[in-house]
């Protein structure tokens, strides 16, 4: 995997906050709280995974993990 396919898979939170149809307010605070998908700081931003997005998505379904 090639680093710039590998950086693709991350998101933002303001990606994150799309995704969801909320604010990047609320990703942040779903985090603060320990609430949503876990990201993972880099520096001083915060990234999400794709897959942990998928996963987290189909926990709050109640669906097994994809």
């Amino acid at each position: 995997m090639t680093l710039s396919r590998s950086i693709e898979r991350y998101l933002t939170t303001a990606e994150v906050a799309r995704r969801y149809r909320t604010a990047p307010s609320t990703v942040r605070y779903w985090r603060h709280i320990g609430y949503g998908p876990q990201g993972i700081k880099r520096g001083r931003r915060v990234l999400y995974d794709a897959a942990e997005l998928d996963r987290w998505d189909a926990e709050q379904a109640g669906g097994a993990a994809a």
